[in-house]
């Protein structure tokens, strides 16, 4: 059986807030840590049936580019309900919510802009 590692290193402030976060996993094509600025892991646990979450970001992640990153988790969450579940009309609601939270980051975006 073939094993794969996943792991994270967070470089924490005096208050605990993320400053930088680093990951590196057996099936990266990249040697070593690469940094990001923001995960997002899901898992599920069977013995409560509930859903364990861990978020963090960094300091250094802007507000346009987390409202971003949120959006394509919940489009990559749109593909995962078609493969795992076969419920296209739960992927298709989905990927709806996510076009209109898109258009909605657009103006965001064009409305900051024009501020500028």
């Amino acid at each position: 059986m073939k094993k794969s590692d996943i792991h994270f290193a967070v470089e924490l402030d005096n208050q605990n807030i993320p400053e930088k976060i680093y990951w590196e996993a057996t099936d990266n094509p990249n040697e070593g840590l690469s940094d990001t600025r923001a995960i997002a892991i899901a898992l599920w646990d069977h013995y409560h049936n509930s859903t364990l979450k861990i978020d963090l970001w960094t300091k250094e992640m802007e507000v346009v580019d987390m409202k971003r990153f949120l959006i394509e988790i919940m489009s990559g969450i749109a593909d995962t309900a078609i493969n795992a579940t076969g419920d296209k009309r739960m992927a298709t609601d989905i990927e709806n919510t996510c076009r209109v939270l898109s258009k909605r980051l657009e103006e965001e975006i064009k409305e900051q802009q024009k501020q500028q």
